[in-house]
C-alpha cells in the first residue's frame, strides 16, 4: 500500500507541483465585458411615448458572436495585426501551456479556443471576454482586436437585417417603374401614330364641326321650304342652288359621322374616333394604374427604409480590455489541490478494487 501511495499519489504530485512552479509560465489575463443591444425608435405617431427602447441582446446574437469569437475567421483576422504564434511561444519551454507551432491553421485555433474564454450571463445579458497570454501587453491587444471585430460583425448582421428589410420593397419599386415606363411609352406611340396631343380636343373639335354642318343644313332647309311657299318651280336658279347646297352638305355630315361609327364605315385616310378613344382611354387607364401602383411602392420603400432604420443592433462595451498587472493564471495552489484529490481519489479506488477482489479469493 505504501509503495502504491508513493507510485500513484505521491510521485505524480510532485511532478506536477514541481512543473507547476518551476516551469510552467506566468499568463495575464485581460478582460472586457460588453453586451449586443437592439435599439427600436418609435415611430412620428409614438412620439407621445418613449422616444426609444433598448432591449437587450436575443440568444441568437449571443450565440453567433461566441461562435465567431471562436472561429477560425477570427483568428485569421486577428493574424492580419497580430503575431499570434509570436505572442503564444514566448515561454522557452512550456510543454503543457505555451503553443507549440506546427504551421496549421487548425492547431493554432484549437489553441486560441483554450486562451480565449467568453462568459455569458442570460439574466443580465451581459458577456465578459477574458484573453489569456503570457505578457500583459499581447492580452490586452488581442481583447482589443477580439471587440473590434465583434462590432464589425454586430454592425454587418444590422446591415443585412437592413438590407433584407427594404430588399421587398425595392423589387416593388423597381417593377412600379417598369410597368409606368411602359405605359408612358405606349400613350407617347399612340399620341405620335395618330398625331394628336390631346384626343379629347381632337373629338370636341369634330363635334364642333358636325353641329356647325347640321346648323348650316338645317338654315339650308328653311331657305328651301321658303322658296317652295313663294311659288318657285324646281328648274328655278335658287332652287337648284339650295338643293346643291343641302345635298353637299349632307354628303359633309355623313363623312363627319362615319368617322364617329365602325371602321368600315370611315372614309379613305380618315380618323375613326370611336376606335381611337376606346385605345385612349385603355392606355389612360393603365397609364393611372401605374402612377398609382408607383407611388404605393414609393411610399412602401420610404416606410421599410425608415422601419430598418429604427432598428439597430450594435455591441456596447461596458468595460473597455484591461492592462494586467499581475500574472493570475495558473493558479498553481488550486491546480495543486485538485492533483492531489484526483490522484487520492483513483488509488483509493484501486486499494479497495485491489482488496475486494483478494477477499473473494
Amino acid at each position: 500500500m505504501l509503495a502504491s501511495f508513493i507510485l500513484v499519489v505521491l510521485a505524480p504530485l510532485a511532478v506536477t507541483i514541481f512543473y507547476l512552479f518551476t516551469i510552467a509560465s506566468d499568463q495575464y489575463i485581460s478582460k472586457a465585458g460588453f453586451a449586443v443591444r437592439a435599439e427600436e425608435l418609435s415611430s412620428a405617431a409614438d412620439l407621445l411615448g418613449s422616444l426609444s427602447s433598448v432591449s437587450g441582446t436575443s440568444s441568437s446574437d449571443t450565440d453567433i458572436l461566441n461562435e465567431f469569437i471562436h472561429s477560425q475567421d477570427m483568428v485569421e483576422r486577428v493574424l492580419e495585426k497580430i503575431d499570434l504564434v509570436e505572442a503564444y511561444t514566448v515561454p522557452a519551454f512550456d510543454p503543457v501551456f505555451a503553443y507549440r507551432p506546427t504551421g496549421q491553421i487548425e492547431d493554432l485555433v484549437d489553441y486560441w479556443r483554450r486562451m480565449v474564454e467568453l462568459h455569458y450571463d442570460q439574466g443580465t445579458a451581459l458577456i465578459e471576454l477574458r484573453v489569456h497570454a503570457f505578457r500583459p501587453e499581447d492580452a490586452k491587444q488581442i481583447a482589443e482586436q477580439i471587440v473590434e471585430e465583434s462590432s464589425l460583425l454586430i454592425n454587418r448582421l444590422s446591415a443585412i437585417a437592413r438590407d433584407n428589410n427594404t430588399r421587398y420593397a425595392r423589387v416593388d419599386l423597381e417593377t412600379a417603374q417598369a410597368r409606368l415606363r411602359t405605359a408612358r411609352e405606349a400613350l407617347t406611340k399612340f399620341r405620335s401614330e395618330n398625331r394628336t396631343i390631346n384626343l379629347e380636343a381632337a373629338v370636341q373639335g369634330q363635334i364642333g364641326i358636325l353641329n356647325s354642318l347640321e346648323q348650316q343644313l338645317a338654315k339650308a332647309r328653311i331657305d328651301l321650304n321658303l322658296l317652295l311657299l313663294e311659288g318657285m318651280s324646281d328648274t328655278d336658279r335658287r332652287m337648284v342652288t339650295e338643293q346643291r347646297r343641302i345635298t353637299v352638305i349632307e354628303n359633309l355630315i355623313d363623312i363627319e359621322r362615319a368617322q364617329f361609327g365602325k371602321t368600315s364605315e370611315s372614309r379613305e385616310g380618315g380618323i375613326n374616333f370611336s376606335n381611337l378613344a376606346g385605345e385612349f382611354e385603355r392606355l389612360t387607364v393603365d397609364l393611372e394604374y401605374a402612377q398609382q401602383t408607383y407611388l404605393k411602392a414609393l411610399a412602401a420603400l420610404d416606410s421599410a427604409i425608415a422601419e430598418a432604420e429604427r432598428q439597430n443592433r450594435y455591441l456596447a462595451p461596458y468595460t473597455h480590455p484591461s492592462m494586467p498587472q499581475s500574472a493570475r493564471y495558473p493558479d498553481r495552489f488550486i491546480f495543486s489541490a485538485i492533483t492531489a484529490f484526483f490522484l487520492l481519489l483513483i488509488w483509493s479506488i484501486g486499494v479497495l478494487v485491489y482488496y475486494s477482489v483478494r477477499d473473494r479469493r
